[in-house]
C-alpha cells in the first residue's frame, strides 16, 4: 500500500494506457467471435497512448455497443432490459475484483485512473475494465435466448463468469483465479515502478458453455 501511495502520476498513465489496451483487444474478440468485422479495434488499441488522452477507449466504445447489440443500443446506467444485465454482471465482476485487491495489499479507494473521493471501490473501477466484454457476451448470448430482465436465470449465468477459464502463462485457470494474478502485477509494479500487467487473454470457449450450467 506505501508503494501504491508512493506511485508516480507517469506510471500510473502507464498502467492506464496497458488496462485500456486490454480492453480494447477483448472488445474486439467478442465481436469477431460473433461473426462481426473488428479489424479496427486492434487498430484502435495500438493508438492507445500513455494515459490514452485521445480517448480511445470511447472511440472503442462507440463502436462496439452499436455492433454487439444492434444500432439502437445505447448504454444506460438507469435502463432497463440490456442494460439491467450488464449492470449485474459488472456488480459480479467487480465484487471479484475488489476482494483481489484486498487481498493483494492495496487500498479500493487509490484508483489509477478513476479519482472520485466518493467511490470507495475506485481501483475495482479501474482494474474491472479488461473483463467487462467478457460480462457482455454473457448478456449477448442471454438475450438471443430470449432473456432480457434480471431473473434467477440470468444471475446464475452471470455470476457463472468467475468460473470462466482464461488462459494465462501456467495454462488455463478461473477469471477469480486470473484475476488474483492480474493485482498482483499491479502491486508489483507499484513496487518496481514498472509497468507490467498480467492481462487477460481471451477465453478459447463461447461463453455460450457458460450458459448451459443451468440446463445440464
Amino acid at each position: 500500500m506505501r508503494a501504491q501511495l508512493a506511485s508516480s502520476r507517469p506510471l500510473a498513465k502507464q498502467i492506464w494506457a496497458q488496462i485500456i489496451k486490454s480492453k480494447i483487444r477483448m472488445q474486439g474478440h467478442i465481436l469477431a467471435s460473433h461473426g462481426h468485422e473488428a479489424g479496427a479495434f486492434d487498430l484502435l488499441a495500438r493508438k492507445v497512448r500513455s494515459g490514452d488522452p485521445d480517448n480511445v477507449e470511447a472511440q472503442a466504445a462507440r463502436r462496439y455497443w452499436k455492433v454487439l447489440f444492434g444500432p439502437d443500443f445505447s448504454r444506460d446506467q438507469d435502463a432497463a432490459g440490456i442494460n439491467s444485465l450488464l449492470n449485474y454482471g459488472y456488480t459480479v465482476l467487480r465484487a471479484v475484483v475488489s476482494r483481489a485487491i484486498c487481498a493483494a495489499g492495496l487500498h479500493p479507494t487509490i484508483g489509477v485512473f478513476h479519482a472520485n473521493r466518493a467511490n470507495a471501490f475506485a481501483l475495482a473501477d479501474d482494474l474491472m475494465e479488461p473483463y467487462r466484454p467478457l460480462v457482455d457476451q454473457i448478456v449477448l448470448g442471454l438475450v438471443d435466448s430470449g432473456q432480457s430482465e434480471v431473473d434467477a436465470v440470468a444471475k446464475q449465468a452471470l455470476t457463472a463468469i468467475t468460473t470462466l477459464d482464461l488462459p494465462g502463462p501456467l495454462g488455463l485457470s478461473p477469471l477469480s483465479v486470473q484475476v488474483q494474478r492480474f493485482v498482483h502485477s499491479l502491486a508489483l509494479s507499484f513496487e518496481t515502478g514498472v509497468a507490467a500487467l498480467e492481462l487477460p487473454t481471451p477465453p478459447p470457449i463461447r461463453v455460450k458453455a457458460i450458459l448451459n450450467v443451468g440446463n445440464a
